[in-house]
């Protein structure tokens, strides 16, 4: 049985410290804050794929990303695995998406046009 965990305060993330070795405290939901020892915080989110293998999202660090923030970017992933999508491979999908539609640019074509005649008019000459 999972053990239940407290949810975190805001002033525990804050406080919260390097030590020597990378130490976690739980949120509950699978979310934890991660603390390294130079002292960043990663909010992370374990869970398990639908082929019984572990896995674990990274939401941001903190305090960028607010504990308010990456609960709902908890709730967000628990949907999707719901669902029966892996929320990592649903985020690749989403950046590899972004990837392609920022290439049909208007700037990404033109650049491509003219170091394509550019190259043309130096072999030529």
């Amino acid at each position: 049985m999972p053990k239940l965990a407290k949810p975190l305060t805001d002033a525990q993330a804050r406080n919260a410290k390097g030590r020597e070795k990378v130490y976690t405290l739980a949120d509950g939901g699978g979310m934890y804050l991660e603390i390294a020892p130079n002292g960043t915080n990663h909010w992370r989110m374990a869970y398990r794929q639908s082929n019984g293998k572990n896995n674990r999202l990274t939401f941001g660090i903190y305090p960028e990303i607010s504990l308010e923030d990456a609960r709902k970017k908890r709730m967000d992933a628990r949907k999707l695995i719901a669902a029966g999508v892996d929320p990592a491979e649903h985020k690749k999908a989403l950046k590899t998406d972004l990837i392609k539609a920022g290439a049909n640019t208007f700037e990404a074509v033109a650049m491509e046009w003219y170091t394509a005649a550019n190259g043309a008019r130096n072999v030529c000459v």
